[in-house]
């Protein structure tokens, strides 16, 4: 018996195995969908005939797509084949694309952005739990980081790489290559990938909405809100920034978002660490990294190793910020962890929409060098509200 049990065990380990890597996959083709557009913001606006602070809005239309749509339909289609629901939005996210691709004014652009916010979030919730279920009890939280590990790629290679293929390709040429991507996964993931495990059955008259009643919680997810509008108000425009400030020639921008997502992997492991010991402080310590950098961004554009510097910092907090805030409200929300970890994509999305239109409005009105001070003074209200978090915290212990 013990010499059949652990072939089929090392069997069933590899199908999982092989499986958490396609999600994997699939989170690469998603994150890269979703975040392209900063790379290639001041090509498409120079094409549609509008402004980049105008192109920007298109990331407040996703971003907030995903905040008011995400949930909801997350949980109307909990109970669906999750095979067929992971197909569906790769399709989705290929359609959206080739759509993208076509678009010659702002809103229809709008349309095939809020075509792919719509199930972005269901990709998210469904694979999580997905990855937790294949891998098996004591084995959740390394699988699901296992998928996520499709956020950095996107970061360091896709959105970068995607860049790159604008300058050569047009940006037209980028949308495109990313929907042939999305095809080719789907059909990886239709040939690869078994059924798999039904979504688990809540208990009885279980709610965990009971957290939405909890004060203290409530504020983590506003921090959330906050941290990203700091954090998205000056990235969102960080190509432009680099072109018309920095006079990086655009066909070097994205070698240089490159450089700036791989130091980003490095604020993924201390961001890992430090939230560990304190989730508040961590996210305090993270934020004053991010406003100093972002601050010191705009007046090192004409000395390099200053630039370099003021975008290292930036970058590592800013990668940091992600998986601190996400651990900080399942931590907040412990009650409730699957309905906590939604809510704060959907908050980290409003604030990505509030930070494209504050940073868009910035440009405007101040001006692009401006727009690293102004995320300063938001990350510096994130501080804030993050101490006036952590004394209630001290207060309640006591």
């Amino acid at each position: 018996m013990h010499a059949t049990t652990a072939p089929l065990s090392a069997a069933a380990d590899a199908r999982a195995g092989s499986s958490i890597l396609i999600l994997t996959l699939a989170a690469f083709a998603v994150l890269t969908t979703e975040f392209i557009i900063l790379g290639i913001l001041p090509g498409l606006a120079r094409d549609l005939g509008i402004t980049v602070a105008h192109a920007g809005q298109l990331v407040t239309v996703f971003a907030f797509t995903v905040m008011l749509v995400g949930p909801f339909l997350t949980a109307a289609i909990s109970h669906w084949d999750r095979k067929k629901v992971f197909l569906g939005v790769l399709l989705i996210f290929a359609a959206s694309n080739a759509l993208s691709a076509v678009a010659t004014d702002f809103w229809t652009m709008a349309i095939s952005r809020i075509l792919a916010a719509a199930t972005l979030p269901v990709f998210w919730g469904t694979a999580s739990e997905s990855a937790g279920q294949l891998a098996g009890k004591g084995n959740e939280g390394k699988a699901v980081a296992r998928v996520y590990l499709g956020i950095t790629a996107a970061f360091v290679f896709g959105i970068p790489s995607g860049t790159l293929a604008a300058d050569a390709l047009g940006w037209r040429g980028t949308f495109w290559l990313i929907s042939g991507v999305c095809l080719v996964i789907a059909l990886l993931m239709w040939v690869r990938l078994p059924t798999l495990p039904e979504a688990p059955k809540r208990a009885v008259g279980e709610r965990q909405t009971v957290i939405l009643k909890d004060p203290k919680f409530l504020l983590h997810i506003a921090l959330s809100v906050v941290v990203f509008t700091a954090m998205f108000s000056a990235y969102t425009y960080l190509a432009d920034i680099l072109e018309r400030l920095a006079h990086v020639p655009s066909a070097q921008v994205g070698w240089w978002l490159m450089g700036f997502g791989v130091v980003g992997m490095i604020g993924n492991a201390i961001g890992g660490r430090l939230v560990d010991r304190s989730p508040l402080g961590a996210t305090i310590l993270l934020l004053s990294v991010l406003g100093a950098g972002m601050a010191a961004a705009a007046p090192a554009v004409d000395t390099l190793w200053l630039l370099i510097v003021a975008l290292a910092a930036w970058g590592i907090a800013y990668t940091a910020l992600f998986p601190v805030c996400q651990v900080r409200v399942m931590i907040a929300g412990s009650k409730a962890q699957a309905l906590a970890g939604t809510l704060n994509v959907s908050a980290a999305n409003g604030g990505i929409g509030l930070g494209a239109m504050i940073g868009g409005a910035t440009i405007q009105q101040l001006g692009l060098a401006a727009l690293g001070w102004v995320g300063a003074l938001i990350a510096a209200l994130a501080v804030g509200l993050a101490l006036l978090l952590m004394a209630r915290t001290t207060k309640d212990c006591v």
